[in-house]
């Protein structure tokens, strides 16, 4: 088990900013913690790796408990915290170097530097200071940093922060690389997110977890209408798309676009089919519309 966290509750004072969590997470590959601003993504990050302990429950990182084996499992983590701490009058390599004699041996820390440097794309930088960087370059080296001593799990608390589009996208990219080889945790409340690099995603809101499951099957969490997207030849009366069974509610989308929405668990893409044979109307697209994740994020996040 790669994490194991246990009925988890953690109060700042009055303030209870966890209440009561637990979840497992066993394989490698990318995990989003998503929440809105205040959620309890940060606390839970800081639990993981020893920063702040849990005022109840318990959590293990590998096997060994965040509190009576804190040791153990800083060896085995790498975190990048929101505020990514560097050394910016340093040059990459000092700043790694500096960072590396915590970990490594004398012999091993010239190889491992040069090995995350690859990694994570920082050779043509490598010569520079860290304050002439641009943010995504610095957040670069805040992962070649947490990387250098190749933990099995890697914690990142909202890593594409401030970041431009491009820089946004590469640090995806080489995230989700990593998440190949490596259990990787990742906080966020960006939506696009978690739908671009993460396998497994975890909603928490206002200190407990409202879901728990893969990203392939988060459309399943939606409890709404369902929705058909058809396109006919030529436009058609709302008024006789009501009158199909099961049907709630339609839209006109415009260009004889139709949006028709059904209740949970029902399929109307043959009903609307058959309709249309019955009336004469050519179809020339009809699919269900899937729900984004965007949507089940607000319905878990607004009760």
């Amino acid at each position: 088990m790669s994490i194991e966290v246990r009925n988890i509750t953690k109060l700042y004072g009055e303030q209870k900013a966890l209440n009561n969590i637990s979840f497992e997470i066993n394989t490698s590959g990318v995990v989003g913690l998503l929440g809105p601003n205040g959620a309890g993504k940060s606390t839970i990050m800081k639990i993981l790796t020893c920063f702040i302990p849990p005022t109840e429950g318990s959590a293990k990182v590998l096997g060994f408990d965040v509190i009576s084996q804190s040791v153990e499992v800083r060896k085995r983590i790498g975190y990048l915290p929101e505020n990514n701490p560097l050394y910016t009058e340093m040059y990459i390599r000092e700043f790694l170097e500096f960072s590396a004699g915590t970990y490594l041996s004398t012999k091993e820390i010239s190889k491992r530097i040069s090995e995350v440097i690859h990694i994570t794309g920082l050779e043509k930088e490598s010569r520079k200071k860290i304050q002439a960087l641009s943010k995504g370059f610095r957040q670069r080296v805040g992962l070649a940093q947490a990387l250098l001593h190749n933990p099995e799990i890697l914690i990142l608390d909202e890593p594409t922060s401030g970041l431009d589009p491009n820089q946004i996208v590469e640090i995806r990219n080489l995230i989700k690389e990593i998440g190949k080889e490596k259990t990787v945790l990742l906080s966020t409340h960006i939506m696009q997110e978690v739908e671009a690099i993460c396998d497994k995603v975890i909603i928490i809101n206002q200190g407990e977890i409202v879901a728990n499951t893969d990203t392939a099957s988060i459309n399943d969490l939606f409890s709404g209408n369902v929705s058909v997207l058809v396109e006919f030849e030529n436009e058609v009366a709302i008024n006789g798309l009501m009158k199909i069974d099961g049907v709630l509610g339609t839209k006109n989308l415009g260009n004889n676009k139709y949006r028709i929405d059904t209740k949970k668990n029902f399929d109307a893409r043959s009903t609307v089919f058959k309709w249309a044979v019955s009336n004469n109307y050519t179809i020339v697209s009809l699919q269900t519309e899937k729900h984004r994740l965007e949507d089940v994020f607000q319905q878990l996040t607004n009760k």
